[in-house]
């Protein structure tokens, strides 16, 4: 029976959105304009898309056989973008076609929304037949050792009543005596790594950004702001960026930036948010690098 409802889709596309956020080297995803979503778009087309995906923009930008989807793409009324950021964002949304456009945008699997109902139904199936083989073999082996087991009965009647009295008693004392020493090995070990984990690892970690880098800290610290140490944040530094700095490889900003005045701009190792003021972090460009390098910090 499929459960999946088109509100389970898109609550799933929302939380891969997020993910998206912390991967997407660009910056784009964090803080995404109308004309921003436009680019992308074009971006992924000019990687190669799947005929699905294909059709589905297609039917968003309602290309025609006259122009070109690139061209449509670029063409396009870059209004009609805003209703997918707003999705994206929380905000909700009937539409299939914006629903499965925010699925390509983020990379969401299993899409379109037929194929995220279909991957249930084959779980389903797949469990369903695992049960039916697993129920079949329980009755098979039950059915093969009823008769062993009766032949195995009476074979150890006749043996203990042959038996010794001493030795009747002797297998239940080694496997106490195994049983304890192995509770007892048990025991130990956890008590050792209950106080290994207790005195070396606190319970919390949190962290606070210090002047050009986050710090690890206690979370009983009253001064600054602390924050829940966060693995993917923690590596964001404050860099100084001169005139002569590089900041592209191959075309592709690696510094990024935040304004903090008319004439002043922080730059930073990678995207993020300004833990300052809470600014999307943006790649940064020759124009901003010439307007803003030499203000920002001093020459060596």
């Amino acid at each position: 029976m499929n459960n999946f409802t088109i509100e389970d889709y898109k609550t799933a596309i929302r939380a891969k959105y997020k993910i998206a956020i912390r991967e997407d080297v660009s910056g784009v995803l964090s803080d995404p304009t109308p004309a921003q979503l436009r680019d992308f778009y074009l971006r992924l087309l000019e990687r190669g898309l799947s005929k699905i995906d294909e059709e589905i923009i297609k039917m968003f930008f309602e290309a025609n056989e006259s122009l070109s989807l690139k061209k449509t793409i670029g063409n396009c009324n870059i209004g009609k973008l805003k209703p997918i950021i707003s999705f994206l964002e929380g905000g909700n949304t009937d539409n299939k076609s914006r629903i499965e456009m925010a699925a390509i945008l983020v990379n969401f699997k299993p899409r379109p929304f037929r194929k995220f109902q279909e991957e249930e139904d084959n779980f389903e199936d797949d469990n369903s037949n695992k049960d039916s083989n697993k129920s079949e073999s329980i009755i098979i082996e039950n059915e093969s050792g009823m008769e062993e087991n009766e032949n195995k009965n009476e074979a150890n009647f006749e043996n203990i009543q042959t038996a010794k009295k001493t030795s009747v008693y002797k297998f239940p004392n080694r496997f106490n005596k195994k049983l304890k020493l192995t509770a007892a090995g048990i025991l130990i070990v956890f008590c050792l790594g209950f106080g290994i984990s207790y005195y070396v690892f606190p319970k919390e970690q949190c962290m606070q950004w210090s002047n050009d880098h986050f710090e690890k800290v206690d979370c009983d610290v009253k001064t600054g702001k602390i924050e829940r140490f966060d693995e993917s944040k923690f590596g964001l530094k404050k860099i100084k960026v001169y005139d002569t700095t590089s900041c592209f490889i191959n075309g592709e900003a690696v510094v990024w930036y935040a304004k903090i005045s008319s004439d002043k701009a922080d730059f930073f190792n990678t995207h993020g948010r300004h833990p300052e003021n809470n600014k999307p972090l943006r790649p940064v460009t020759d124009y901003i690098k010439k307007r803003y390098a030499e203000k920002s910090v001093y020459k060596k």
